[in-house]
Order: structure tokens, then sequence, then C-alpha cells
């Protein structure tokens, strides 16, 4: 059982690099610049706030496991 999860929470791990890597710069960079250009894009925000849900329910689990590896409350 503590193999299954360390297994799953170094898999997260890896899976929340992953994640965080995807998302793309807050700045509007050269966009800011042009005026409104980034409303022409809706549909990223639409798929940014997904990767956000995804996000935070991947680093809740590595949080979540995290506690409960370290402390030893699961053996």
């Amino acid at each position: 059982m503590v193999q299954f999860l360390y297994v799953i929470q170094i898999l997260s791990g890896l899976f929340l690099i992953l994640l965080v890597l995807l998302h793309s710069p807050k700045g509007d960079g050269m966009g800011g610049m042009m005026g409104s250009a980034s409303q022409l894009f809706a549909s990223q925000k639409t798929a940014e706030k997904g990767l956000n849900k995804v996000t935070y329910i991947t680093g809740g689990i590595f949080i979540l496991l995290t506690f409960l590896l370290g402390y030893g409350i699961i053996k």
C-alpha cells in the first residue's frame, strides 16, 4: 500500500511539473502593445481555466500524499 502511494506521489509530482510548464505567462507581452489582441483568443482563456483546475487538483493530491507519507499516518 505504501509503495503504491509513493508511486502515485512521484507521478503526481512529475505531472504537476508538466502542468506548470504548460501554463502561459501572465504578461501580455507584445499583445499588450497592440491593444486588445488578447481578446481574439477567448478559447485560450477557457483552456487556461481548465488547466488551472487540473493543476489545483494534482497539487492537492501531491500535498495530501506528502503529509500522509511524511508523518507516517499510513503504514
